[in-house]
């Protein structure tokens, strides 16, 4: 009996033993075709899981004979998924993963961004052109900062600085690489609803909170979107309806005596998908320096943003939005602002402004790889500006149509297109002084080819011919490249052509309010022309297998030719002329980041060298940082805590008077407590209270007639900012 029972015990045995099953796998880069260590694979419903050694190999046991799925992950690269039958009737070929993200200036774990702004919707690692974005929490953790406008979400990035042309008004435009605001195209959604006479107050005008990324690309950029890209371009992409709802509201308070309520509704349903934006920003007039002229104006605002979408079937949508934004602005003096003002206190500076855009967006599929998009935007804008010498009354009109037809394939995608802006601009006579009135056309057609010449390069190249009347024909050639050399090293290179159509909306002009400023001459004003360069490095890898660091390195180069300056005359009068010389812009970016658990540190350098070149002479462009640092440590409990410290270093300016400003610190610091559906945040920003007022008069002359210094640092000083978000 006994050698019976043996018989049967060892006959199960080794009938178990015959149902457990190995399996050994080899893990590989996409892109590289190099091992991936670190690699952890898991026979899904079992405990059965392995690590991947050096070699990337990665080695399963006693797996349960039959069907079985087997799930390799690991945080760097996007999940594979795989269907085994065992036993298995051979070897397993090798599993290759791609990466999920690259790692570029601002990065976001585990999350596929898809870019608009180089009019390829490609994924931010396979895109040549190279793009920074902000999106997510970090969008978030601006709004907190400004809640009512979108300075403090762009100002914070390297080679970005807002500078505020208005010491009464607070009106800020903003520079890339060292070039005036005038040089930076701003778009939202790809319209051009913010140029000519609508760039005024336009920083000031644009919430964050129905924003779902900010994307910039820096350097020459005209060939995606036409003029005016020549220090580069944001874009500003607009929330689209998912199909859960989502309701947010934002309430803001400063300690500054400002206001912020925002609200925004999306959802998506069979046929039909909504997103809708509100908001009331407002503040009193305020003077932390007790000089009697308003650092921040007395504002009152409301913008109101409806957007429907249309999904036809499964080839074709439509989407049409209204932009609207009113707003009644008054800086200056604080006796005349709260009603006490006489003789002596009677200086103001009013800025009533009025914005109403459409957009419409239709696409239809031709094929699997074939569409076609027809976009068209319409755009009033009324502005006002009166002190007690001048007023600036106009109205501008403006329309944009865009038809392009995007071919995409395995290896190549070519887009091409053409479109047709008009600008027109009426100002109300005033006085005797000329009208700035103007009529400018463009037409354009441009073609845009991306080739992945194989999987360590991309080359991305366009060209466009645009015509603008009173101008004549430009010709913009641009090209880029992406060589990713393995999964931890890639590169960027690009370079292209822009040009600027003369204006009189410069920083210049808004800082004397147009008063006595001729319009342009189409007979002795030409195009500004330029050609830029740019290229970096993209390095990525993990320290002592626990901390997070990524690096990347920019040098980049603008050249400007015929610069439009504005030149005070002997009358007193102003006039905008192109000099014989040139400016260029040359220096780099360095951006690092360390990731540690719950904590990131980022740190970034600039270096700009401006220059204006006349003859022999050289000097130096105003109100540019040579040096800036910017510095922010986080220290984050996932929907639980966040916690922020930063700090932005600028170095001595140059003034337009010859003279120079100091360096000073910026510094914040930021508290957020998150539950499901609300949080509470409060915002020290400045706290060591960098003001030019602490540093010089922000005025000469007298109070009844101030003559204003260039303004080179913060006017507001320490602000206290807290306020409640809710989300449903």
């Amino acid at each position: 009996m006994k050698p019976f029972i043996l018989s049967i015990i060892s006959l199960l045995l080794l009938n178990t033993a015959q149902a457990q099953h190995p399996l050994r796998l080899t893990i590989k880069d996409a892109h590289s075709g190099s091992p991936l260590p670190g690699v952890t694979a898991q026979v899904k419903g079992t405990t059965i899981t392995a690590v991947a050694n050096d070699e990337g190999v990665v080695e399963l046991n006693n797996i349960p004979a039959g069907k079985q799925t087997i799930v390799i992950s690991t945080k760097e690269y996007k999940n594979i998924t795989l269907q085994l039958e065992f036993p298995l009737p051979g070897p397993v070929a090798d599993v290759i993963m791609t990466a999920t993200e690259d790692h570029e200036g601002h990065e976001h774990d585990q999350e596929e961004v898809v870019i608009a702004s180089t009019r390829s919707s490609r994924t931010i690692q396979n895109m040549p052109t190279r793009v920074e974005f902000i999106a997510g929490e970090e969008l978030e953790e601006k709004a907190n900062m400004k809640p009512g406008d979108i300075r403090m979400v762009l100002a914070e990035s390297t080679g970005v600085q807002t500078q505020q042309t208005s010491a009464t008004s607070a009106n800020a435009s903003i520079r890339i690489q060292g070039l005036d605001g005038r040089y930076t195209q701003i778009l939202k959604d790809g319209f051009p609803l913010y140029s000519g006479a609508a760039s005024g107050l336009g920083l000031l005008q644009i919430p964050p909170l129905d924003l779902k990324q900010v994307e910039i690309i820096k350097g020459s950029a005209s060939t995606l979107y036409g003029g005016g890209a020549i220090a580069g371009l944001v874009n500003l992409i607009s929330k689209t309806p998912g199909p859960e709802r989502e309701t947010r509201f934002h309430i803001n308070g400063t300690s500054a005596k400002g206001l912020d309520i925002n609200g925004f509704y999306s959802q998506q349903f069979k046929k039909t998908g909504i997103t809708l934006f509100a908001s009331r920003n407002s503040s009193e007039a305020y003077d932390p320096a007790d000089n009697d002229m308003s650092a921040i104006p007395e504002y009152e605002r409301y913008v109101f943003n409806p957007r429907l979408f249309f999904y036809f079937n499964d080839k074709t949508k439509m989407d049409i939005a209204l932009n609207t934004g009113f707003e009644k602005r008054t800086g200056g003096d604080m006796h005349y602002i709260n009603g006490d003002g006489d003789a002596t206190h009677s200086f103001f500076e009013k800025n009533n402004t009025k914005r109403i855009s459409t957009q419409f967006t239709l696409e239809h599929k031709l094929s699997n790889k074939t569409k076609l998009i027809l976009k068209n935007s319409y755009s009033f804008y009324d502005r006002l500006i009166q002190t007690p010498y001048n007023i600036f009354d106009g109205k501008q009109q403006a329309t944009f149509t865009e038809l392009n037809l995007d071919m995409q394939g395995a290896t190549m995608e070519w887009i091409a297109g053409a479109n047709l802006w008009t600008d027109d601009f009426k100002e109300k006579p005033t006085s005797a002084f000329p009208l700035r009135d103007y009529n400018m056309t463009t037409a354009g057609v441009f073609i845009q080819n991306t080739f992945n010449a194989n999987n360590w390069l991309s080359i991305e190249s366009g060209i466009r011919g645009d015509y603008v009347n009173d101008y004549g024909f430009t010709f913009l050639p641009r090209v880029s490249a992406l060589l990713k050399y393995n999964r931890s090293l890639s590169s960027r290179i690009g370079g292209g052509l822009g040009y600027k159509a003369p204006t009189i909306f410069t920083e210049e002009a808004e800082r004397v309010q147009y008063a006595q400023v001729h319009p342009i001459d189409k007979d002795a004003n030409k195009l500004e022309r330029s050609y830029g360069f740019n290229a970096d490095i993209n390095y990525k890898t993990k320290i002592a297998g626990a901390v997070d660091f990524t690096i990347n390195h920019m040098f980049f180069y603008t050249y400007l030719q015929n610069p439009l300056i504005l030149k005070q005359q002997g009358s007193g009068d102003y006039r905008f002329e192109n000099i014989s010389g040139h400016i260029d812009t040359r220096g780099m970016e360095t951006n690092v980041k360390f990731g540690y658990n719950d904590f990131k540190l980022f740190l970034g350098y600039t270096f700009t060298d401006a220059l204006t070149h006349q003859g022999s002479t050289k000097t130096t462009n105003p109100l540019t940082s040579k040096h800036r640092i910017n510095s922010v440590l986080m220290y984050e409990v996932e929907e639980k805590w966040k916690l922020g410290l930063e700090g932005y270093y600028f170095s001595k300016q140059q003034l337009n008077n010859g003279g120079s400003g100091r360096s000073y610190w910026v510094t914040g610091f930021m508290a957020e407590k998150l539950w499901e559906k609300f949080s509470l945040y409060i915002n020290f920003e400045n706290f060591l209270d960098a003001r030019q007022s602490r540093y010089g008069p922000v005025y000469n002359g007298t109070v009844t007639n101030p003559q204003f210094n260039d303004i080179y640092a913060p006017l507001d000083g320490f602000v206290i900012n807290g306020g409640i978000k809710l989300n449903f």
